[in-house]
């Protein structure tokens, strides 16, 4: 059988929610899910980053063990099932992909997104703006970057870099001026709109923002550890030149 061991994979995530089944899963909500399913999810990206393919079988085992039991748990509600989430997709793929199971026509990936996006608009007919479908659980980095390719898609958009660059400046500036306030309100907003210029710079360049905090995240970290290994006395005796000197160093040999 094609699907031998997905098939026992359900039934086991069934068993476990039994009445005779594991007393934490039986106890588990979408709601007490809901990190696990963030959790997972970046596990996963931490695999494929890693370019392991083994941890990434493992840990895409463990995101889809967040899909079975969410299913599960809404199977038991009455609300749906694994059935219905599977018929689900398949049709919003089918319907997505009509230059692969239609008559469309296309010459470029960039023609798919073009199509994706307004069939994508003649499904959710709900929405009224361009900022509406937009998570408010993922991280605020992502939705920046989302919210402003959104607004680009009606030509809400700078005439040219340079002018963006004196958009980011200016919010410096703002924020300076929220500093000599000392107003801890006024200085988070400005912070914000530095953030949120910043991201626009890199959508400007194709860049994406949440990938380039995670390349300085795990640069900085890099050097931090090598600014241990090569410290001579405990960091916390070290002076700002010291400091300096140190991490110039550490920098230089990673």
């Amino acid at each position: 059988m094609a699907h031998k061991n997905l098939e026992e994979l359900i039934e086991v995530v069934r068993i476990l929610r039994s009445e005779n089944g594991c007393p934490w899963d039986k106890e588990q909500t979408h709601t007490s899910l809901r990190p696990n399913m963030i959790e997972e999810a970046y596990e996963a990206v931490d695999a494929i980053d890693e370019k392991d393919a083994n941890h990434l079988r493992e840990e895409l085992g463990d995101v889809l063990l967040q899909v079975l039991l969410h299913s599960q748990i809404a199977d038991e509600r009455g609300e749906f099932t694994l059935e219905d989430v599977a018929k689900e997709l398949k049709d919003k793929l089918i319907h997505r992909h009509p230059h692969v199971f239609g008559n469309t026509k296309v010459n470029s990936a960039d023609d798919v997104m073009i199509n994706w996006d307004k069939l994508k608009q003649e499904e959710k007919t709900d929405r009224k703006s361009q900022m509406d479908g937009i998570s408010k659980a993922q991280s605020a980095l992502m939705s920046a970057q989302k919210i402003s390719k959104r607004a680009v898609k009606v030509g809400f958009e700078w005439d040219k870099r340079e002018t963006l660059k004196d958009c980011i400046m200016s919010e410096f500036k703002e924020f300076d001026e929220a500093c000599d306030e000392n107003d801890l309100s006024h200085m988070e907003e400005e912070m914000g709109d530095i953030f949120f210029a910043i991201v626009n710079l890199a959508r400007w360049h194709k860049l994406d923002a949440e990938q380039c905090l995670l390349t300085a995240n795990k640069k900085f970290m890099k050097r931090f550890r090598k600014m241990e290994e090569l410290a001579e006395k405990p960091l916390t005796e070290y002076s700002f030149e010291e400091f300096d000197k140190l991490w110039k160093k550490a920098k230089k040999s990673t």
